[in-house]
C-alpha cells in the first residue's frame, strides 16, 4: 500500500509552486522584492499546511527558525519553499523549484520536487524510472552562475559535457528526467537543498551519496550538508573514483 506521505509531499510541493507562480505574476519594483515575497509566502503556506495535516510532525525549513524539537522527533519534514530564488526573480526562467521531503527515524521516506514553471512535480510515489542513457559524453549538471571548480576539473578528466542550469532541485531532477547523467556538487549546501531531490532520485533508482561515497544523513543538529552526488547507477563507481582522484582521496564506496 502506498504511504499517504508520498501524495502529501507531492500535493504540497505542487500547491506551493502554484502560489509562487501567482507571486511571480505580481508587479514588483525589483527582483529582491520578488525573491523576498516568494520565500516568505511559500514558507508560510507549507508550514501552515503541515501543521494542519501532520500536527505531530516537526518541520525544518530554510526560511524558518530551527526548532530543536526536531532532534527528538520521529518524523521531520525538510522543506525548501523556494529553491533557486535568483532564477525565480528573473522573468522567463523556469529553473527553480519547491522541495518537500519527509525524514522518519533516520531515513528519507517520502519527497517531491515541484518545477512549477514547467508544470511538473516529481515525487517518490510516482513509480518514475530514469530513461535510457543517450550515446555521447557524460553530461554533468552544473550551476549556471557558480560552477564549482571541482566540477569543471572533473569534466576535463572525464571528457564530460557541462550543462548549466539553476537550482539544486532542477539539477537533480535533470538526472531523474534523463536530461543529464550526473549532478556533482561540492560548494556548500544545507539539508533542505538536497533532501527532497535525493528522496526522489533514490526512488527513481539513482545513486546518491556524499562526494567520498559515504551516505547522506539528514535531521542532524547542524543541517549543513555541503556536497552530494546524484548519478545514474552504472556511472557511480567510475564517477566516485574520478572525484577521489581529483580530490586526492579514496572513495568510501
Amino acid at each position: 500500500m502506498t504511504s499517504p506521505d508520498h501524495s502529501t509531499a507531492a500535493s504540497l510541493a505542487t500547491a506551493a509552486g502554484e502560489l509562487l507562480l501567482a507571486v511571480r505574476a505580481r508587479h514588483f519594483d525589483d527582483a529582491d522584492a520578488r525573491k523576498a515575497a516568494g520565500d516568505a509566502e511559500a514558507h508560510r503556506f507549507l508550514v501552515a499546511r503541515l501543521t494542519q495535516l501532520r500536527p505531530g510532525d516537526a518541520v525544518l525549513s530554510e526560511e524558518g527558525a530551527d526548532d530543536p524539537v526536531r532532534l527528538v522527533s520521529d518524523r521531520v519534514w525538510i522543506v525548501d519553499p523556494l529553491d533557486g530564488t535568483r532564477e525565480f526573480s528573473e522573468p522567463g526562467r523556469a529553473d527553480w523549484a519547491v522541495h518537500v521531503a519527509l525524514w522518519e527515524r533516520g531515513e528519507l521516506v517520502a519527497g517531491a520536487v515541484a518545477l512549477p514553471a514547467v508544470g511538473l512535480t516529481l515525487g517518490t510515489g510516482d513509480g518514475h524510472r530514469v530513461p535510457a542513457r543517450a550515446d555521447g559524453p557524460v553530461r554533468l549538471a552544473v550551476s549556471r552562475s557558480r560552477p564549482p571548480s571541482l566540477v569543471q576539473a572533473l569534466s576535463v578528466r572525464l571528457g564530460a559535457q557541462l550543462v548549466p542550469m539553476g537550482s539544486a532541485g532542477v539539477k537533480a531532477m535533470s538526472v531523474v528526467r534523463g536530461e543529464t547523467d550526473a549532478y556533482v556538487h561540492g560548494g556548500g549546501q544545507f539539508e533542505w537543498d538536497s533532501a527532497a531531490p535525493v528522496a526522489v532520485a533514490r526512488a527513481a533508482g539513482l545513486h546518491t551519496s556524499r562526494l567520498d561515497g559515504s551516505p547522506l544523513r539528514y535531521n542532524r543538529p547542524d543541517p549543513y550538508l555541503p556536497d552530494l552526488v546524484v548519478c545514474r547507477p552504472e556511472l557511480a563507481d567510475g564517477l566516485l573514483s574520478a572525484i577521489a582522484e581529483q580530490m586526492g582521496q579514496h572513495p568510501s564506496r
